[in-house]
């Protein structure tokens, strides 16, 4: 009982061993789940999964329909009908006979009770005076709806972009924050340890706990802020909400002596690129069609006619046994538009007015994107001239602070002189991050503003 006892508690132990082994290598492998998001793959997972993206292509889709249905107005209409009828009294047909001395006219009932026919027609457009311009107005349409799109996914990259860079800044945000964080905890025991010795005042020690204090909360108020931008990512690019990501590309900064276009440059790139410009140029062409079909209502419309039809009558039910003769036709039908309560001279007014509305908006779009062009140009050569100036301070910061940290560590320099430089250096450091990130968002508004991804 003994041995058996062993046994059994050996073979639990091993159990218990292998179990915690399976739960460890599950662990491990957790990780291995989280999605590895290059910027790059990151717009591009937003133009193929955004929801706001795959309207817009919809939209496209909805628009060649509707270049179909144009074409249709080319194409012959052929339809089929037919019809049973059953009379509880012979149909009746008048004209019968002489006149009666009343003035009634006489009528006869004759033919079966029971009818149908079955008739096909083909119905060929010669001359359809709405048909070229509405094929020209849905094409310039469909166009119109691929410029929609490219403009869209133009947004959605430069937004993309812009949220992937908020993360990373927030990340190198909380890293110089845990920094500075380091720094006034050791100044805080510092002033301890000296306060201990009698060797310092109470009311450094006091200033130092206050400076550690106001830093905890804003460590919390950037970690809420990296989950919030990192949700608004995730919507963006279309993967669960629960899918977890971190971001492999680092904050590096561009050559910011880098050439940057001419306002004439960018204006007229984005004049020839941006999907939302083009769009609107359009609108003008779409219009004079607009106008084209309404003056066609006035027009008359020419088709080409054909029937053959099959008709029988009989006897209670028995079209077994019936006659089915067929009649054929061809012929040409003319529609004359003569009057129809002055609408078709509204509608020619109407798209008109349009027209001249369109061209009067494209002006002032050209208008707006010259005042865009300014202002993203402006914006970002101020960006480059702030960066440049950040970036001699913060080295300053540094170095005022080694300086005074080393005077502080021989005795020269009091806590205060050294607090002083900490939180110099700490701001120095936040404004250089804020300007790269200032000069790198104006370059992705540059980018969307000139149509580029």
């Amino acid at each position: 009982m003994t041995q058996y006892s062993h046994k059994y508690f050996i073979y639990t132990l091993i159990g218990f061993v292998l179990l915690c082994l399976v739960s460890y290598l599950a662990q491990a492998q957790e990780p291995a789940s989280v999605m590895r998001l290059k910027l790059q793959d990151a717009v591009a997972l937003a133009i193929r999964n955004n929801r706001d993206v795959k309207v817009s292509a919809l939209s496209i889709e909805r628009s060649q329909q509707q270049t179909r249905i144009a074409r249709s107005l080319y194409l012959p209409t052929i339809s089929a009908n037919a019809q049973v009828a059953h009379y509880f009294s012979q149909p009746v047909f008048f004209g019968f006979g002489q006149e009666e001395s009343d003035g009634k006219i006489p009528y006869g009932r004759f033919g079966g009770n029971d009818q149908a026919f079955a008739a096909l027609n083909v119905i060929q457009p010669l001359y359809a005076p709405t048909a070229r311009a509405e094929n020209v107005r849905s094409k310039l349409l469909e166009q119109e709806s691929k410029l929609a799109l490219s403009n869209k996914e133009t947004e959605i990259a430069a937004y993309v972009k812009l949220l992937y860079l908020q993360i990373l800044v927030l990340n190198e945000r909380i890293h110089l924050q845990k920094e500075s964080l380091g720094r006034n905890m050791k100044a805080l025991q510092d002033a301890k340890s000296l306060l201990a010795q009698g060797r310092a005042l109470r009311v450094d020690t006091l200033r130092a706990y206050t400076s550690v204090k106001n830093l905890e909360p804003e460590l919390l108020q950037l970690s809420n802020a990296i989950a919030v931008n990192k949700l608004q990512l995730r919507t963006q690019i279309g993967i669960d909400s629960l899918e977890d990501f971190v971001l492999t590309d680092s904050l590096i900064l561009p050559d910011a002596d880098q050439s940057i276009p001419s306002e004439e440059e960018v204006f007229n790139e984005a004049k020839s690129k941006r999907g939302d410009i083009q769009a609107i140029a359009l609108q003008p062409g779409i219009k004079e069609q607009e106008i084209t079909l309404a003056k066609a209502g006035k027009r008359p419309a020419v088709s080409l006619a054909g029937q053959y039809m099959i008709q029988t009558q009989a006897s209670q039910m028995n079209y077994f046994n019936a006659y089915y003769p067929s009649t054929t036709f061809i012929g040409a039908q003319v529609n004359v538009p003569i009057f129809s309560g002055n609408s078709n001279n509204a509608r020619i007014q109407q798209a008109s007015i349009a027209q001249k509305q369109a061209v009067i908006q494209t002006e002032n779009a050209y208008l707006q994107l010259r005042t865009e062009v300014k202002q993203v140009v402006s914006g970002l050569n101020e960006t480059i001239a702030r960066l440049q100036t950040r970036t001699t301070v913060k080295e300053t910061a540094q170095m005022s602070y080694d300086i005074t940290q080393y005077r502080y560590a021989k005795g020269v320099a009091s806590r205060l002189e050294l607090t002083d430089a900490e939180l110099a250096l700490t701001t120095a450091q936040s404004n250089y991050l804020e300007a790269v990130y200032d000069y790198l968002s104006a370059r992705i508004s540059l980018a969307r503003t000139t149509g580029r991804q």
